[in-house]
């Protein structure tokens, strides 16, 4: 099959790759992108959310990658953990030719000792966090001696979040003979600056914002009170109330308090914060991904990293103080070319930073003034909300490590005797010890039954609802 990735000069293996996952055309980062990087030239380039950036980096390291040489070849340092998770899962999807390809996620949150137990066997990509990067180079489990490829990713949020002395620290260690590449949403003076001393003759991509497959984001505003802000969000989500939708609050406390008010509510809803230790984060994750939870509550750290297909809104219940925190937040919908919608929940007093945002994104914000004329009242909108996901999340006690592949536990749902068509079944997660399987909700406790009793690839695994 002819793709549009043909001209980039990428092997026939990674473009057969592209092909079976559904990458047929090049985004414009990835058109301009991947010869710099395949070149091994130094890049710095402009890259929202949603872009096609993981996949453009992804894709040139894996075409530089020799599997034969069991060493770090490419390191990846991320702000979050779950970036972390997003980008390996691209790196494993796109390298699933590269027989022997090791893969390691290095990020807080996670028991060290497995961590260094992988880097002492060898593997040839690191993606993760400054902080337990450095912690791992501190202790002598790191050899970056062989790295040829390094990227920034998000590298303005991982500056915001105070993590510029660790990156410098890293860098210092990797070989002086190496390609470096930074993406970043936003330019400020300290992204330039480290452009300046830790890259040699570096290309510049920045692409127009409003390029064809740019994010495209209808933003709007609604100036309420403190007493409205509940009934102007649950207005908001009520105009499509099937649909995913991502809050973002500015402290873990907020998250808190307005997760347990939807609750009561009847809402289905998640919340992610910095207390969550990483198996929750993850399994909330993977719930509000395969539509367990249909709406999610989160913190800026712990929202870096949300990847969800189709997110179409976004709802900033708290403005942020910075502009540029602004367009990450928003930038998780509209993804890749598509559609998305953007509301902030803003008071009276806030309402000149809004002025701010439209000089920064160079787009207008359409503001009203109160709730709308002819907006339920708040009992009603509850009474709307108020319904159950359409689907339910069943944990696995097996996973990679057991050789689980999803179609080994679709078919032990769907197989002979099977209580459960194929569209019941929803998005099969697998993770190295674990999965996470959705079906539909009225199903769930019979697709348990079954799981438990059954075996998969002759062996017993434990099933649960989470």
């Amino acid at each position: 099959m002819q793709t549009g990735f043909d001209s980039l000069r990428l092997s026939q293996s990674l473009r057969s790759v592209l092909a079976e996952v559904g990458y047929l055309e090049p985004t414009p980062i990835q058109r301009h992108a991947i010869p710099v990087l395949l070149a091994g030239k130094d890049l710095i380039a402009r890259a929202n959310t949603g872009s096609g950036k993981t996949a453009a980096f992804a894709l040139s390291i894996l075409q530089r990658l020799d599997v034969s040489q069991r060493s770090i070849q490419a390191l990846v340092m991320c702000p979050t953990r779950e970036l972390s998770a997003q980008v390996a899962r691209e790196c494993r999807k796109l390298g699933r030719n590269h027989r022997g390809l090791q893969v390691l996620i290095v990020s807080g949150g996670q028991a060290i000792r497995p961590q260094s137990e992988a880097l002492a066997r060898g593997v040839h990509v690191v993606v993760g966090t400054p902080g337990r990067l450095l912690d791992h180079l501190k202790r002598g489990n790191m050899d970056l001696s062989k790295v040829t490829t390094v990227v920034l990713d998000e590298a303005d949020r991982m500056l915001d979040m105070g993590f510029q002395a660790d990156v410098e620290h890293l860098l210092m260690a990797l070989p002086d003979k190496k390609q470096t590449a930074m993406f970043s949403a936003t330019f400020p003076p300290s992204i330039e600056e480290l452009g300046r001393t830790q890259q040699q003759g570096a290309v510049r991509i920045m692409l127009d914002e409003k390029d064809e497959s740019s994010p495209v984001i209808s933003q709007q505003a609604l100036v309420v009170s403190s007493e409205d802000k509940l009934r102007a969000l649950y207005s908001v989500l009520a105009v499509e109330p099937g649909k995913p939708a991502l809050i973002f609050c500015n402290l873990k406390a907020s998250v808190a308090t307005l997760e347990e008010a939807m609750q009561r509510d009847g809402l289905s809803v998640g919340s992610l914060h910095g207390d969550l230790e990483q198996f929750q984060r993850d399994q909330v994750l993977a719930k509000f991904r395969n539509h367990s939870i249909r709406i999610l509550v989160a913190t800026d750290v712990a929202g870096r990293g949300i990847d969800v297909k189709d997110l179409g809104l976004v709802i900033n219940f708290e403005l942020p103080a910075q502009p540029q925190v602004y367009v990450h937040r928003i930038g998780r919908t509209g993804r890749a070319g598509g559609v998305g919608r953007s509301v902030a929940l803003v008071l009276p007093r806030q309402r000149k930073k809004l002025g701010a945002i439209e000089d920064l994104t160079q787009t207008a914000i359409e503001v009203t003034a109160g709730i709308p004329a002819g907006t339920p009242d708040l009992p009603s909108l509850r009474t709307r909300l108020a319904e159950p996901a359409e689907m339910a999340t069943i944990l696995l006690s097996g996973g990679r490590k057991d050789k689980l592949r999803p179609g080994d536990i679709l078919g032990a749902l769907t197989g002979e005797a099977g209580e459960l068509a194929g569209s019941q079944v929803g998005t099969i997660e697998i993770h190295d010890r674990f999965a996470y399987v959705a079906v539909s909700r009225t199903l769930a406790a019979g697709a348990v039954r079954r799981l438990n009793k059954g075996r998969i690839k002759g062996k017993r695994f434990r099933a649960t609802l989470v």
